[in-house]
């Protein structure tokens, strides 16, 4: 850039300096050529000789000298009014000397690698630099405020203002990249209570500015470029930050805010989706403030609302995955939802893949999160009554025969729904739905497979649908019509459902088998000082087992012992099939003693219907197998 272009020559009152010519305000380098040959002819010296160079050259403080002996001078170079009007505390070149439009260069310049750039690469950021850059925002605010209230009708007076305020703010962006150093002085300096205060400021473009800077110091990556050394320093200034926020009812401001946006416009929609963001972080780094979420703002109608949007993009991507993280494991936030009829709202979006996959990976993505947080749902008993009022099982039935994507997803919300002694009801209208015939045809994989790529892996299925039968056995009454239909199902085709559970239970043994050796290995490289760590451990290494094939052959042993139990001819052929491959009834026992040893004493939930306990039945089946149990 020219600098004869930046720093102009200043313009001379005639009035002060005699008969010295007046400047125009951008001279040309041929006009000031000729002005300095005329100067040197009137001086005696010779127009072709160059002007002698200078010792040194003349610094700031001199020129400022200079122009403070001037007295009773009036001018101001540029025609600059603010030409003294010192803008910070040390004053640019001591005291101005820029016209608007120099001032104006040298402010892209200062937001490009100036004050506003704080950090490089995560160097260079100091509590001095932190502190001025506060500073800056609050001059910035205060500035703004001011001129709005005094020219509240008059745009054009506090624009400017506004401009400033808008930068200060996207200057603090750097701020994560440090939050160590930087969160603790944004809460002590008390800017984070005023970057929230400007939530309720007129200008939307300032709300988002301020959202989506709170969105990158929220985010679990702030900080990421510093050493691991700092990794914990890191985390307890984040859970400051956030707990601030807190105390400034971020919440609440936020959830006011989305009602403010236009989401039809590009800069509003991606303001919403930095405020789902932000709760997202913060429930990330706390997630016991899912229920405050939802319990002091309207953040749950309004996600229910947004999923049923017809047009599917982000934002209702990030509202279904939002909805899934709040119920997830809060059961105020679940009570909420069935309150809001969000049973129904969930089955009303859900219906529509019944008869077509979503259009991409995000549109699957979406539809995946709402299964989730309707399985999440499903825990609580009276919401299992609301699933069964809104014919919850008819639709996920008919999911269930069709070859699309939702149909693995309608199979694992059925096991959520079914399971647990409040889901008798739902196993009765499952059998009354006529949803035996689908559920085993998918059990023996009858059922053409879908697209490649599309479905989820057969063994997560299969998982699901173990789950399903399980829970008929329990909750089906006995001697009823529709437990002797689920009898007759495993003696049809010369038990040809009883011959698939033994060949899955095979699949499990060999899983288990290859998890307890990987176990046995990493406890044998331990020292024997680490005794007390491995007995410690043995929760941990029960959660290992069950998702090495423990589970799944629990789930078989026990659906085994139901039938065997419960039908001679089944019984029968089991021992034959068991003998064959040197196993007995006693295989399925020790199964069911370990399922047992491990089962929680949990007291029924309110509103259970006074059944025999998950425990009990287990009891009674190890001792139909095992007459010498019994006690």
């Amino acid at each position: 850039m020219d600098i004869d272009e930046i720093f102009k020559v200043p313009k001379f009152s005639s009035s002060s300096f005699g008969n010295k010519r007046k400047l125009p305000d951008n001279p040309s380098p041929e006009m000031l050529t000729k002005l300095r040959a005329e100067s040197g002819q009137e001086s005696g010296q010779d127009s072709l000789q160059p002007p002698p160079k200078r010792s040194r050259n003349v610094t700031m403080e001199e020129v400022q000298d200079e122009d403070s002996n001037m007295e009773g001078a009036d001018f101001a170079p540029g025609g600059d009014a603010d030409y003294y009007a010192e803008e910070d505390d040390e004053g640019r070149f001591f005291g101005g000397g820029l016209t608007s439009e120099q001032k104006d260069i040298l402010s892209i310049f200062e937001a490009a690698g100036g004050e506003g750039v704080l950090v490089e690469e995560g160097e260079g950021l100091s509590l001095t630099s932190v502190r001025r850059s506060l500073l800056k925002l609050e001059r910035a605010a205060n500035k703004n405020q001011d001129q709005r209230s005094k020219y509240p009708d008059d745009p054009s007076r506090f624009i400017d203002s506004e401009a400033d305020l808008d930068s200060a703010i996207k200057s603090l962006l750097p701020l994560a990249q440090a939050p160590t150093i930087s969160y603790p002085e944004l809460v002590r300096s008390g800017s984070l209570a005023l970057l929230i205060g400007l939530f309720t400021h007129e200008n939307v473009d300032i709300v988002l500015d301020v959202v989506e800077l709170i969105h990158e110091l929220t985010d679990e990556d702030a900080g990421e470029d510093y050493e691991d050394a700092l990794a914990e320093e890191t985390e307890e200034a984040l859970k400051l930050l956030i707990d601030s926020l807190i105390e400034n009812s971020i919440f609440e401001l936020l959830v006011d805010n989305l009602g403010r946006l236009n989401e039809a416009e590009e800069g509003d929609r991606q303001g919403a989706f930095h405020i789902l963001g932000i709760f997202e972080n913060i429930l990330s780094v706390n997630p016991e403030l899912a229920p405050q979420l939802v319990s002091k703002t309207k953040i749950l109608p309004w996600l229910l609302n947004r999923v049923q949007a017809k047009a599917h993009d982000e934002n209702r991507g990030y509202a279904a995955e939002l909805l899934s993280i709040l119920l997830q494991s809060s059961v105020p936030n679940r009570i909420a939802f069935s309150k809001a009829d969000g049973v129904e709202t969930l089955l009303k979006v859900l219906s529509q893949y019944r008869r077509r996959d979503p259009v991409d990976a995000d549109e699957t993505e979406f539809m995946e999160n709402l299964f989730d947080a309707l399985c999440s749902a499903l825990s609580e008993p009276h919401i299992k009554k609301q699933f069964l009022a809104a014919e919850g099982p008819d639709l996920l039935i008919l999911m269930m025969k069709g070859k699309l994507e939702s149909k693995s997803r309608s199979i694992k919300t059925l096991d959520h729904a079914m399971s647990g002694p409040n889901g008798s009801a739902v196993c009765t209208a499952f059998v009354e739905a006529l949803g035996l015939k689908t559920l085993f045809s998918a059990f023996m994989g009858k059922t053409k497979k879908g697209k490649a790529g599309t479905t989820l892996p057969p063994s997560e299925d299969i998982g699901h649908i173990l789950g399903i039968v399980s829970s008929l056995f329990s909750n089906l009454e006995s001697d009823s019509t529709d437990r002797l239909r689920l009898l007759a199902k495993f003696v049809e085709n010369n038990y040809e459902k009883a011959d698939k559970l033994l060949d899955i239970r095979d699949n499990a043994v060999t899983r288990l088998k290859y998890t307890d050796s990987v176990i046995s290995e990493e406890q044998k490289d331990l020292d024997d000082d680490d005794d007390d760590d491995i007995l410690s451990d043995k929760a941990a290494i029960y959660l290992r087992r069950l998702d090495g094939g423990l589970f799944t052959l629990q789930t078989v042993d026990y659906i085994l012992a139901w039938i065997v139990m419960e039908d001679d001819g089944i019984r029968s052929h089991v021992l034959q099939m068991l003998n064959r491959k040197n196993l007995s009834l006693q295989d399925l026992v020790s199964t069911l003693k370990v399922f047992y040893d491990n089962m929680d004493d949990a007291p029924p939930a309110e509103g259970e219907d006074a059944t025999p306990s998950q425990k009990d039945i287990v009891v009674n089946l190890i001792a139909s197998l095992d007459p010498s149990t019994q006690q």
